[in-house]
This record gives structure tokens, C-alpha cells and sequence, in this order.
């Protein structure tokens, strides 16, 4: 194994899994080493409560996750969604909509389909992502979920002939199924922004993941009961000092699914989960550089 490890070092990558947990020197551009990112915000009444209870908690985030995709909500929801994301100042992703769950293929229903993820199938379903994301733009949206590695290197193209604003940022959904370092590394040459590994990545993985790449990591403190319901809380002052910058995904075990229609209540509760993992932070890792916000209310 020894030529193996020796060649992954003359590239650039780590030889192994970081078993060692080595510190991440790497920042936010603010110089932050994590911001907090709500998913599961499927529409404008949700996202309302969750910005409404946290702020009465004087707790802000950084970024809000929509899952269930752009073509399942209206264009004033899309407007709306937007307007409030200028009104807390956080980044609003919105996800591409046509993916494997909803195509008219049974395969990904399947025991062994499952295994291909959120990825497209076929040319159109493409065509599909794409007139999804431009929808989202001409609303005022720049920050995408994307699911198949196909449509980020298409998108990123896009963005480079300018066929999509410079300023568009694509986040890869943990449902790609990818989780080491030289996926990663793709991922980041193919125009990625952040990266979503796999759900159960140890604390060494993910280590040597931050060792390949310097987009910030995506990274679930908890879990809805479809993709194992683990909460993970105590792990994140750890998360935070070997894989910075790093976004704290936060408040999915209140769903029991990736695509759950999150109500106002539901909203509130991944509000109170955000404070549990601060308070984490606070006391196990109070050194720990959050990025700074421009949370304002009118």
C-alpha cells in the first residue's frame, strides 16, 4: 500500500484518513470557521417561523436549505422566500427539482436503485434541472442544491460563459453519496461552493476530506429518521476545529424525511435544535470563530 500512499502525497492528497484530527487552519473569507444552515425549509411560511423564533432566541444563521425542489413552489413563494432572505440577511439554497425520485423511472425505488442517489437519468431530465435554476434567478435566488455531478460541471459551465450570473453558487447535497477526499477534490474542480459528504462520516474522514479541498465542508449535526435519525451534537465542537470553514446543518431530526413539508411548528423546533448545538459550542469549544452576520430585522 506504501507506492499507493506515497503517489496520493506527490498529488496534493492525504495518504489516509486523518486519524490524527489535525486542526484546520482554513477560514470563511470573514474569517469565521462555521456559520449554521437550516435544511428542510420547504416554503415561505416555514422559513418565516424559523427566522421569527430565532430571532426571539437572538440566535442568527447564516443559510436556509429548501430540499424538495424549485418546481414544487409557486413564483411568489419563490419571491417571498427571497424577500426574506434579504430581510435576515442569510443565504437562501434553493434545490434543482428534477431528480431520480421524482423521474418516471422506478429504479431508484428499487433496493438496488437507491444506490443511485438524486442523480439524473437522461439528457431532458438535464434540460429539466436546468430551466429550474433559471426560473429561481430571474426571482432573485443564487444559491442551488444539486444532486448529480453531471449538472454541476453543466452549471459551472453556464456560470463561466456567463449563462448564469458570476455570483451563483452551487451546493452538492449529501445524496450524490460521496464522502473522501478525492471526490471531494472533484467535486471542487467541477465548480462546487460546498460539499455535502455522506451523513455517518467519521471525524477522521472528514479530516482528511479538509486536507483535499478548501470549500467550506457541509455537514449534518443531526439527522431526519429516513437517513438514520443519529444526532451527532458532541461531535461538533470536533467538526468544527478539523474540518473549518464548515457549515452546521441543523434541525433535521425533526423530520422523518429528506423532503418533509416542514410546518411553522416544525419550523421552530429546528430553531431550538440550532440552540442546542450553540450551546455545544459555547461550552466545549468556546474559542470557536463564528462567521460574522448582518442579522437585522426592519
Amino acid at each position: 500500500m506504501q507506492e499507493t500512499r506515497d503517489f496520493l502525497k506527490k498529488i496534493g492528497m492525504p495518504s489516509g484518513d486523518a486519524y490524527d484530527l489535525p486542526t484546520s487552519d482554513k477560514r470563511f473569507p470573514d474569517g469565521g470557521q462555521y456559520r449554521f444552515e437550516v435544511p428542510g425549509i420547504q416554503g415561505p411560511g416555514a422559513m418565516k417561523a424559523l427566522l421569527e423564533q430565532l430571532d426571539a432566541y437572538h440566535v442568527p444563521i447564516h443559510r436556509v436549505t429548501q430540499t424538495k425542489g424549485i418546481w414544487t413552489l409557486l413564483d411568489e413563494e419563490i419571491e417571498e422566500m427571497v424577500a426574506l432572505a434579504k430581510k435576515y440577511n442569510v443565504q437562501l439554497i434553493l434545490a434543482i427539482g428534477p431528480r431520480a425520485t421524482t423521474d418516471t423511472s422506478a429504479s431508484v425505488h428499487t433496493p438496488e436503485g437507491q444506490r443511485m442517489g438524486y442523480r439524473l437519468r437522461g439528457q431532458e431530465q438535464i434540460v429539466r434541472a436546468i430551466e429550474d435554476v433559471k426560473r429561481a434567478v430571474r426571482f432573485g435566488c443564487r444559491g442551488f442544491l444539486v444532486y448529480d455531478e453531471g449538472c454541476l460541471w453543466l452549471l459551472n459551465e453556464m456560470r463561466k460563459a456567463k449563462e448564469l450570473p458570476a455570483d451563483c453558487e452551487f451546493k452538492v447535497s449529501a445524496h450524490t453519496g460521496q464522502g473522501n477526499p478525492c471526490s471531494g477534490k472533484l467535486l471542487e474542480s467541477i465548480g462546487a461552493n460546498s460539499f455535502n459528504p455522506v451523513r455517518d462520516i467519521q471525524l477522521q474522514m472528514l479530516a482528511a476530506i479538509r486536507q483535499a479541498i478548501d470549500i467550506p465542508i457541509d455537514i449534518h449535526t443531526e439527522n431526519p429518521e429516513s437517513s438514520g435519525g443519529f444526532i451527532r451534537h458532541y461531535e461538533v465542537p470536533e467538526m468544527i476545529r478539523i474540518a473549518a470553514p464548515i457549515y452546521l446543518k441543523t434541525g433535521g431530526s425533526v423530520a422523518k424525511t429528506h423532503s418533509w413539508d416542514t410546518t411553522a411548528d416544525d419550523a421552530k423546533k429546528r430553531a431550538k435544535q440550532i440552540v442546542l448545538v450553540k450551546r455545544m459550542i459555547d461550552e466545549y469549544y468556546p474559542e470557536a470563530i463564528a462567521s460574522p452576520t448582518k442579522w437585522k430585522v426592519d
